[in-house]
């Protein structure tokens, strides 16, 4: 993904911490305390511009959400999102999704999306997908037995990939759509880029798989 630098990006971060948690492992074990709620908590790894994850904190109020993205010049983006709805259970984190452990205690997180992630289609960059086995070792550790990720992406080739990582992994598929868009799902949620792809005509995978 080409990002566009954004130097005042990390600064206007900072200046909503009531939207943007700083040092998140200070909270790590005690999220329901930044929620003041013990509703379940539903994350996003790469959660871009941020409207998937908006749109679904307004769809289901009584879920938190928080949004994880490294980058900071896309992540402000999805700030500007969250001000502009005021939604008082969505929150934002601008971290490496390798260091969820330092934020998250086993079973704190309910659900897991990874929503059009980069797919990395070179075989020695196959580490970096996010659906690959070390990833989904770090999923299992912050997620409760049986805990869940749901994945989209346009790309069949890491849709492919994920398939085989999450069944070698032992996890128990539980949903698998080859067309979406053209499917019986109900409650979908489009992100930008799902809408652009979708727009050109292109097929939209998705899959939801268990930890057993």
């Amino acid at each position: 993904m080409r990002v566009r630098h954004k130097p005042w990006a990390e600064e206007r971060l900072k200046d909503f911490p009531q939207y943007v948690i700083q040092q998140p492992e200070s909270h790590k074990g005690k999220w329901r305390e930044v929620f003041g709620n013990s509703n379940p908590i539903y994350i996003e790894v790469g959660t871009g511009k941020g409207r998937f994850i908006t749109e679904m904190a307004k769809a289901h109020p009584n879920v938190n959400f928080i949004g994880i993205e490294v980058f900071t010049s896309v992540i402000v983006t999805a700030l500007d999102l969250l001000i502009e709805s005021e939604l008082p259970n969505l929150k934002l984190m601008n971290v490496d999704a390798v260091n969820l452990r330092d934020y998250f205690d086993k079973g704190e997180v309910n659900r897991v999306y990874l929503n059009f992630s980069d797919p990395w289609p070179k075989k020695r960059h196959a580490k970096r997908r996010l659906t690959y086995k070390t990833f989904l070792s770090i999923y299992e550790d912050i997620l409760p037995k049986q805990g869940e990720i749901h994945f989209k992406t346009d790309n069949q080739g890491l849709f492919e990939s994920s398939l085989m990582s999450i069944s070698e992994y032992g996890m128990l598929l539980t949903f698998v759509s080859l067309d979406l868009h053209n499917s019986d799902f109900e409650g979908n949620i489009m992100t930008e880029y799902e809408e652009k792809f979708s727009n050109k005509g292109d097929r939209i995978y998705r899959l939801e798989a268990r930890f057993q």
